[in-house]
């Protein structure tokens, strides 16, 4: 039987069902964060009440008449998949706004259960709500809850099986002029006088509340942008640099660098393993994947922080922020929760942007999310960080700041060369603040986590398989004494030139950044197993290893070449379902690689004469492409001004 939970946006729709599932999808203090219905059966404890029952969480919705897309799968499923029961959830705190929903769903003919969510934030301002009368008033159940405490849950459930099970259609409150603005009117009247005869009011709502004090401060356009740029530093600088690197210090350099390998090459010895498996073992598996879970405290440490200002209410406050600095290259507020969403993994941060209208602005979104640096790239700039800049907090940080540049310059060209305008408008409710939920925060980390340790004893391990195996074998398939005649090697060699005017032309870091295209984390395995298990030495180490093939300088151009290019084949496919046409899509991958290409060129190029005083290798490589890339974007520019190129602006 089908549950169908339906309710408006940032009621608690995806708190509730990962609740009464024992999921944990994703759960953001913002509107958009569900973008397609999600299924899933009731948790073991709840099958009691309701065998059987199959939860469907609806994305979330004003309206029964769709306006965005999240609404149309949202209308599309309540009125064509017929539901046995339909569980509204409805913000207690907000309820005239969420009632006007409620009204549209009686109408259906499907047994509705109304879960009056979020009664802690009533009770705080000292409201009440008569949930006898308002319930007689609607004429169906009415279970008050608080979902992210898990209160009232077993009495929602029951109430659910209940309903479904009499499958009676409860009798919908009339209106005439169907569709019309007089239904639309009269609807929003009947909600009102509902409200205010069952919502006690104990505070004056247009009375100044601390949030409202606050948000003066947060959502300034200057003081919060400040702000934001603070708070994210502290919470890298405590990540990478506090507890997160002290933990992935031990893992580095103890855990995975002494402990376990000494234990595999003992316990191998012991036993007689053939020397081929053991160096697979060894120097393949344990040295790659071991270079990449040990950054894994990191990720966890970084992933809690940033689960505890979603849930504060922070992060909607972050959006409305940029939106101002957003408009003027062409986006809009609804922009920045993709990448919000990016900065775990780059795949829900695509597939976020269909909650995008404006198609423009929507490609612009889709090729210009990638570029927040997600979990998988934190590995890379840990290393490089720990190595280059073991003194400085600020190499995490600057990447985000980077990133925020090549974004609004990036936006702007797009803009520029595909004459595209915008005609979104940002629209979104802000959600009280409210003291985070260690457990949301906990089970956020802890997501992440798993789909950082699956995909690192998969995609990751496999990868480490064929590294290893191509730089101890030639294309003889016979062993090499010296892996540079491997095949790996020869790989490299052929990916090096081009990478001479970028600072880093040997085959290593060439084959690392190759790897890097199938999964980021490849560039840390990659660097490990070709470069540290064959001088036995910690990869992570200040001073170590990697200077022998990097400057500082050429560090920080491989950092922004590796995160600034084109992301891992998962975030190119939800790219291309996101984008729909493969034309679009063979745009966005060479629009990427263009800008990681050239910004990793300008800061070896730049960086050599600032701080060394002398002409990088390949400056006359670079000024060639440097007038190449320019004759490019002038030929473009001039073309589209002209009329030329026409861009279709089809969608699904």
């Amino acid at each position: 039987m089908k549950i169908a939970l339906a309710g408006n946006p940032n009621s608690g729709k995806t708190t509730l069902f990962n609740a009464i599932t024992g999921k944990t999808e994703y759960v953001g203090n913002w509107p958009g964060v569900t973008v397609e219905k999600r299924e899933a059966d009731l948790n073991r404890k709840y099958r009691k009440i309701f065998p059987e029952g199959r939860v469907v969480d609806l994305p979330g919705a004003y309206s029964i008449a769709p306006y965005t897309s999240e609404e149309a799968i949202t209308s599309d499923f309540v009125v064509n998949e017929h539901p046995d029961v339909i569980i509204n959830i409805v913000d207690a705190s907000s309820l005239e706004r969420s009632l006007y929903f409620t009204t549209q769903l009686l109408e259906l003919g499907i047994p509705v259960v109304v879960a009056l969510n979020k009664q802690d934030l009533v009770k705080r301002y000292g409201n009440e709500i008569n949930i006898d009368g308002l319930s007689k008033a609607l004429q169906c159940r009415i279970v008050p809850i608080i979902a992210n405490e898990g209160v009232g849950l077993k009495e929602l459930i029951k109430a659910a099986a209940e309903a479904a099970k009499e499958g009676k259609k409860q009798p919908a409150p009339e209106f005439e002029g169907k569709g019309t603005e007089d239904e639309k009117y009269a609807r929003q009247k009947y909600v009102k006088e509902l409200t205010n005869k069952y919502l006690k009011r104990n505070r004056d709502p247009s009375q100044i509340t601390l949030s409202d004090k606050i948000d003066r401060i947060v959502a300034h356009p200057v003081a919060g942008l400040i702000i934001f740029a603070v708070v994210m530093w502290a919470v890298y600088a405590f990540s990478i640099e506090g507890l997160g690197g002290y933990l992935s210090e031990y893992f580095n350099e103890t855990l995975f660098g002494e402990i376990i390998p000494e234990a595999a090459n003992n316990f191998f010895e012991s036993i007689g393993l053939h020397p081929l498996l053991h160096s697979l073992i060894v120097e393949g598996a344990i040295a790659g994947v071991g270079a990449v879970v040990g950054f894994l405290p990191l990720i966890m440490v970084l992933f809690f922080c940033l689960g505890l200002l979603e849930d504060s209410g922070y992060m909607a406050r972050v959006a409305v922020v940029m939106d101002r600095y957003l408009k003027k290259i062409g986006l809009s507020g609804r922009s920045i929760i993709p990448m919000i969403v990016g900065s775990g993994c780059s795949v829900p941060g695509v597939m976020s942007t269909r909650t995008i209208e404006d198609v423009n602005e929507k490609r612009m979104t889709t090729m210009l999310t990638p570029y927040i640096p997600c979990g998988a790239k934190l590995p890379i700039i840990a290393l490089f960080a720990a190595v280059f800049f073991p003194e400085s907090s600020l190499v995490a940080p600057s990447m985000y700041l980077v990133a925020f540049i090549v974004i609004a310059i990036g936006g702007l060209f797009l803009r520029k060369i595909f004459g595209w305008k915008s005609t979104s408008v940002f629209i979104i409710e802000l959600p009280e603040y409210k003291l985070p939920s260690v457990k949301h925060a906990f089970r956020h980390m802890i997501k992440h986590a798993k789909a950082f340790i699956i995909k690192a004893s998969t995609i990751i391990l496999v990868m480490n398989t064929f590294v290893w195996f191509t730089q101890a074998y030639g294309w003889n398939l016979q062993m090499v004494e010296d892996s540079s005649g491997s095949i790996l090697a020869s790989i490299g060699n052929v990916i090096a030139p081009l990478l001479i005017p970028l600072g880093f032309s040997k085959w290593q870091p060439a084959a690392a950044a190759f790897t890097g295209f199938v999964a980021k984390e490849n560039v840390v395995s990659t660097l490990a197993i070709t470069i540290a298990a064959s001088s036995e030495e910690v990869l992570s180490l200040p001073g170590g290893v990697l200077t022998q093939f990097f400057t500082p300088v050429t560090a920080y151009a491989f950092l922004v070449f590796n995160l600034f290019t084109p992301p891992c084949f998962a975030a190119i496919g939800a790219m291309y379902t996101e984008l729909v046409e493969r034309k679009w899509l063979l745009r966005a991958l060479a629009f990427q690689f263009s800008v990681g290409y050239l910004l990793a060129m300008l800061v070896t190029q730049i960086g050599t004469i600032i701080l060394y005083g002398k002409l990088a290798t390949g400056f006359v490589a670079a000024c060639i492409i440097l007038i190449l890339y320019a004759i490019v974007i002038y030929y473009l520019i001039k073309r589209t001004s002209s009329g030329k190129i026409q861009f279709s602006t089809v969608t699904r």
